[in-house]
């Protein structure tokens, strides 16, 4: 082996000579010779000149197996990101999809596809924020009738189903509609793309704490951990990113970044059968330690630059992705929103995309909220290995597959104006005639229903002209913009109707949210949402969300709160009896947790 401050060139070498070795004529640069010069035969190519060519010999061709791992935890704060990428290539191996009841796909919203760090706050006696409750996240949660009937033959349908029901608590009426995301791809037809992936690993100090634990109290400073039987977030997340690795196959390339202060590339990327991947998860369970500061802007950077040299791979055959294992508690380099999610979206312009996955009950939920409204992007939270195994099962072939871009939802109608979307994390970008989502994944169905597979519409009536002509457009992931026009009625009436099961259950758990929305910001500031005894469940205005970090709040309940969630709870409960739907038990069981803290 060649001495410690030589790894990274001799690992070069080897990953640039990892195709010559499929025909036996792998080489590595003489004695003297610089890697990288002319005169060097295993030169790795400039991806500033050379694009990647993406076929490559067979991936059941035997290949000499490389450990590749270049981080060595003892210089860790030392030197930057940096290393090189491999260009061994192979063709990817087919391999039929595990989800599925025999019918179709589902799609659903980017964005959150949970709301763990919400649940697992009110299970530990802890006041969540506002942003940990998303909509698309809790939407996920479930499975939905998106009022398909079958005959759609595309990958992406859009239906429409509206509603008029009280408000539980004011007994206003109010009147919504679900955009079903519908599709045509049957299950036993659907698998996922060959990817280049780059895992960014969170090592600083924060990650340090015991999963139920914050690392900061409620006045900022940094909580002790010492003693805890609670396993650090490190533990779960080294497990975590094992598991991820045991989803790969033969056609895939993995890359490894670290980031404390500074972002390392720990592992290049290089194809997952031409690399000694049982080596790898030993690295990762041996040499992985928590400490330093949170530079998640070095992170992105030095994966960015991974991913960079694939943006122009075929996109009907790769994606490109980056999952980024955090608690998303930033305090080094670029620490804002705006100029993280800046780097996202370049990226997504490039074909780049990310997913989240959130560890730790002080998971930065709102930070994650932001990035992850990027064309592309969606987000996870994890609170233990049994969790995140059961996701990387069924779940992750949907996790890295976006199939729609850029849905657009026009409302022409005289008698209607759009209030309010839920479900989408562009919904801030709603005007009265027009609702986006920024990206449609695909998602696991079962008995002709969708898992989140619907986005909510609240309108307000303005006048009784019951039509209204719903243009929906969009672009599909090999770039084809779709259209397609429909005409709806509104029932008329101020009874309780819903056209199906699935615009019902949006209903219920939207408002569930909104409730309980309201109920974190009044804890907080009773001045920002003030209660009047008559009023209904409103969604709290946008300039009340993102003003916490993540801090230690005790889980607390003042009235009004009190009545109004116990008044909730007894409709919720009904509305579990009318939709024959047990999962949605979990809600009162959280809603009990949270009354107990009144008493």
């Amino acid at each position: 082996m060649p001495p410690n401050d030589s790894r990274r060139r001799y690992l070069r070498l080897l990953a640039a000579g990892a195709t010559g070795a499929v025909a036996g004529c792998a080489s590595l640069a003489s004695p003297g010779t610089e890697a990288g010069s002319p005169d060097d035969p295993q030169t790795p190519r400039d991806p500033q000149t050379e694009p990647p060519t993406d076929t490559a010999t067979d991936t059941l061709t035997p290949v000499e197996k490389i450990d590749d791992w270049q981080f060595d935890p003892d210089k860790m704060l030392g030197g930057g990101h940096g290393g090189a990428t491999a260009t061994a290539q192979a063709t990817g191996v087919a391999m039929e999809a595990s989800g599925g009841d025999g019918g179709s796909i589902g799609l659903s919203a980017g964005g959150a596809a949970d709301i763990a760090t919400f649940r697992r706050n009110v299970e530990e006696g802890y006041l969540p924020t506002p942003e940990s409750l998303s909509y698309e996240g809790l939407f996920y949660n479930y499975y939905f009738d998106t009022g398909g009937d079958g005959s759609c033959s595309s990958t992406f349908c859009p239906t429409y189903a509206p509603a008029v029901s009280a408000d539980p608590l004011s007994g206003e009426t109010e009147r919504y509609l679900t955009v079903g995301l519908d599709s045509g791809i049957a299950s036993s037809e659907f698998d996922r793309k060959r990817l280049n992936l780059v895992v960014v690993l969170d090592i600083s100090g924060s990650m340090s704490s015991p999963f139920s634990e914050y690392y900061y109290d409620q006045y900022g400073n940094r909580r002790e951990v010492e003693g805890t039987t609670e396993r650090p977030k490190i533990e779960v997340a080294r497990d975590a990113l094992v598991m991820l690795t045991e989803q790969l196959r033969p056609g895939d390339r993995l890359g490894v970044v670290l980031y404390s202060n500074e972002g390392h590339v720990a592992k290049p990327l290089r194809q997952v059968n031409a690399t000694d991947m049982d080596a790898i998860r030993t690295h990762i369970q041996e040499d992985i330690e928590p400490r330093g500061g949170t530079n998640l802007d070095a992170g992105l950077d030095a994966a960015t630059e991974l991913l960079g040299e694939y943006s122009d791979a075929d996109q009907s055959e790769f994606e490109n992705r980056m999952i980024v294992l955090t608690d998303a508690m930033p305090n080094l380099g670029d620490t804002s929103s705006g100029g993280l999610r800046g780097e996202l979206e370049t990226n997504a312009a490039d074909n780049i995309h990310a997913t989240f996955v959130g560890v730790g009950v002080d998971f930065n939920a709102e930070l994650v909220d932001e990035l992850t409204a990027v064309r592309g992007a969606n987000y996870y939270g994890v609170h233990s290995a049994e969790e995140f195994e059961e996701r990387m099962g069924e779940q992750f072939q949907y996790m890295v597959t976006p199939l729609v871009f850029d849905l657009n939802l026009e409302l022409d109608a005289e008698g209607y104006d759009i209030r309010k979307v839920y479900g989408s994390t562009a919904a801030e970008e709603a005007t009265g005639e027009i609702m986006s989502v920024n990206t449609l994944f695909a998602s696991p169905s079962e008995g002709g229903r969708s898992r989140g597979g619907v986005v909510l519409v609240q309108v307000d009536r303005q006048s009784d002209a019951p039509e209204m002509t719903l243009r929906a457009s969009w672009e599909e992931r090999d770039g084809t913009s779709r259209e397609a026009t429909s005409t709806i009625e509104f029932p008329s009436g101020e009874n309780e109707q819903f056209a199906n099961s699935g615009v019902r259950k949006a209903v219920l758990l939207s408002r569930y949210a909104d409730l309980l929305k309201r109920w974190m910001i009044y804890e907080r500031d009773r001045q920002a949402v003030p209660v009047e005894e008559d009023d209904g469940i409103e969604p709290p205005a946008d300039e009340h969300l993102g003003r916490w970090e993540q801090t230690s709040d005790p889980l607390t309940v003042t009235p009004p709160y009190p009545e109004r969630i116990r008044t909730f709870r007894a409709h919720f409960s009904n509305e579990i009896g009318a939709l024959g739907d047990g999962e949605l038990t979990q809600e009162l069981t959280l809603l009990d947790t949270i009354l107990a803290a009144a008493e």
